[in-house]
């Protein structure tokens, strides 16, 4: 029996579904890696600065990603937790980086894990503090004649 990878690019597209000819050489090697590989945790991380870590289960010529038990992880500090997110779809245009993750490696930095609801909360207070610090910022600005658009009115120039 011939193996999967002597196969021809048009067994592999034919066995893909809804792919035709959209898949190139490319995406055909992406997508039999994801077929090989379903075991190895990819981690992504998205243009609105969310932190994604699951398993690739296929990826199309716009970047467009579906991942399989997939966590969201949030870090603070010297802390993380992982959200639970399920099966998982990512536009394309929001991928800002994609990576496998080497499990054999050892981690180097020390990172404590804490529950949900822990992460959740420090999360928010960070936010808080970050926000009230951008304000006395303005405030100061403000007092020196100086004004800064906010980042909401930068799409308008």
């Amino acid at each position: 029996m011939e193996s999967f990878t002597q196969r021809s690019f048009q067994d592999v597209a034919s066995c893909l579904p809804q792919t035709g000819s959209i898949v190139t050489d490319y995406n055909a090697n992406l997508t039999c890696m994801c077929l090989f590989y379903p075991t190895e945790k990819h981690l992504v991380l998205l243009r609105d600065g969310r932190t994604l870590i699951g398993y690739l289960r296929s990826i199309d010529q716009f970047a467009n990603l579906v991942f399989h038990q997939t966590v969201e992880r949030i870090h603070v500090g010297k802390k993380f937790g992982d959200i639970p997110r399920g099966i998982f779809i990512v536009r394309g245009e929001n991928v800002v980086l994609l990576g496998e993750i080497d499990v054999e490696k050892p981690c180097d930095t020390v990172l404590q894990q804490v529950s949900i609801e822990e992460i959740l909360e420090e999360q928010r207070l960070q936010q808080q503090t970050k926000q009230e610090t951008e304000k006395v910022k303005m405030q100061v600005l403000k007092d020196r004649g100086l004004s800064i658009p906010k980042a909401d009115n930068l799409d308008e120039y």
